[in-house]
């Protein structure tokens, strides 16, 4: 089964000015996402979907391929993943490659472990599933969370839970933002990520961390600290556990 790794990093970040090439502990921040497709040993090739010359440059040099410049139409804003990543297979497939298995990893994802590319791979080919995605549990319990009204006042979403105790609820996850392993007609299809045609493999809250914000990446370099994180080693052991 052909299987490629798609990177979407495009130049025009506003919150964290060219977060996907800034360095983080020691090399671009790209880079991390790179590796980690590279020391799993699942893709016959890992390409990078980038609208911008230095991204592309980087990208190069730590092992991917950049065969073709993101459609300018496909780099703003307001374009979603899945539109990329579907970009990238029909280009490949157009271009007399045709891939049967694609893993879109996100380019600021330091903390994958290239075992949870792996025990993804092996889930979603254990069934018939469209996508397996990496995704953790929530912090505190969704169904006692609440919002403020205008006038200041809270109001419950769940107020039917107001005095149910935590163990009796629903265990509530959340997307890692890590990577989506899918298959490629159901990106090329854009069907839905979050369905019952979906499932995901759950790894710890302390390895998963968004990096939207300079408070994100501030965050995310005291997690690399504790973890022992450089440039030659492992976030985890193949248990998921912390070294």
């Amino acid at each position: 089964m052909r299987s490629l790794a798609v990177i979407p990093a495009r130049g025009g970040s506003k919150r964290i000015p060219r977060k996907n090439v800034r360095a983080f502990c020691g090399k671009p921040m790209i880079a991390w996402s790179i590796e980690a497709a590279r020391r799993s040993g699942l893709f016959d090739r890992i390409l990078v979907s980038t609208d911008d010359g230095e991204i592309a440059r980087i990208a190069v040099e730590c092992g991917a391929e950049v065969p073709f410049t993101r459609p300018a139409e496909l780099a703003d804003d307001h374009t979603g993943t899945t539109a990329v990543v579907a970009h990238a297979v029909r280009w490949l497939s157009d271009h007399g490659w045709p891939a049967e298995a694609v893993c879109c990893i996100y380019p600021t994802a330091p903390f994958i472990d290239p075992a949870d590319l792996r025990n993804a791979w092996q889930l979603m080919n254990s069934a018939d599933w469209a996508y397996v995605f990496a995704a953790t549990e929530f912090a505190a319990p969704i169904f006692r969370s609440f919002r403020c009204n205008e006038d200041g006042g809270i109001r419950m979403f769940c107020p039917e839970h107001f005095a149910s105790r935590s163990q009796d609820l629903p265990m509530a996850l959340h997307d890692a933002g890590q990577f989506y392993w899918g298959r490629a007609r159901a990106w090329v299809d854009h069907t839905r990520v979050f369905s019952e045609r979906s499932t995901c493999i759950r790894v710890p809250r302390w390895r998963v961390q968004d990096i939207d914000c300079e408070e994100d990446w501030l965050r995310a370099e005291s997690m690399a600290a504790y973890l022992g994180l450089n440039q030659s080693a492992s976030v985890t052991n193949s248990t998921g556990n912390k070294p």
